[in-house]
């Protein structure tokens, strides 16, 4: 990964680091997203319980997430910790670090159609990306979500944005909320089947005139399922409450009982 945070990383911070040298009773081990710092991970810092070898647990090379524990800001000493990293920390950790590395093969993507090496594209858009949005992934989610409105302050040049918004919008998917929401639709009318089938047919083009990712769900009688997707949690919020109102509106008016089971 080329682009590298300047400075100290700060205490209980989760960061990615490569094991560089094994002793008897310590790691050193490389911090990879700072510019050429190293850090200590004391025997007992490795894992829990007694270690009598500490190569059973790690190597040389091998890729760990670990929490800092103290910084020395005077000599630049960095403590760090492997076993207080819990799993679902250390799964997350290293998502985010996948998704660095998939962000900077972008930009690589960038530097190769427009004959320039990586560092190159660093200048012209990654740091203005990076200083916006502290890591570059997050920056191509949102210009996914966004478009151009996303990087218009940032004022890049016009050839490596062009490129940006094409390879965004080819290789990252935007973000996906999905909400929910059960109800029944119940009627002892002659004509009940139809009515209901009135009812979801009105609600379904009601949602199709708002551009809604919707789907309506038969799941046994007489229980529904309403399904919203939207690029944020609000926006599938709002659409699912203004679709499941509709809907309710329109059995009202077929005398259909309808109602929304309360969530547990």
């Amino acid at each position: 990964m080329l682009y590298k945070k300047k400075g100290l990383p700060e205490e209980n911070e989760l960061v990615t680091c490569t094991v560089k040298k094994i002793l008897f009773h310590s790691i050193f081990a490389t911090l990879e997203e700072y510019e050429k710092l190293d850090g200590m991970i004391h025997i007992s810092e490795i894992a829990p319980g007694r270690i009598r070898n500490i190569r059973d647990y790690v190597r040389e090379g091998k890729r760990v997430v670990c929490v800092v524990l103290k910084v020395n800001r005077e000599n630049g000493h960095i403590d760090l910790s492997l076993r207080r990293v819990s799993m679902s920390l250390r799964n997350k950790k290293n998502e985010e670090f996948k998704q660095e590395m998939k962000a900077e093969k972008l930009l690589e993507n960038i530097g190769f159609q427009l004959k320039v090496k990586l560092p190159e594209v660093y200048k012209k858009i990654g740091y203005k990306l990076v200083e916006k949005y502290d890591l570059l992934f997050p920056a191509l989610v949102d210009i996914a979500s966004n478009g151009e409105s996303a990087i218009q302050d940032l004022k890049l040049d016009p050839n490596y944005s062009k490129l940006l918004l094409e390879l965004v919008k080819e290789r990252i998917k935007p973000p996906e909320f999905e909400m929910h929401e059960k109800l029944t639709l119940q009627t002892f009318s002659p004509n009940g089947i139809d009515d209901i089938k009135d009812v979801l047919k009105t609600s379904q083009d009601f949602a199709k005139k708002k551009e809604y990712d919707f789907n309506l769900v038969y799941i046994s009688a007489p229980l529904y399922r309403v399904e919203v997707k939207a690029g944020d949690k609000k926006t599938a919020s709002d659409n699912l409450k203004k679709l499941v109102s509709t809907l309710l509106k329109e059995a009202k008016k077929k005398k259909i009982e309808a109602k929304v089971i309360a969530k547990k």
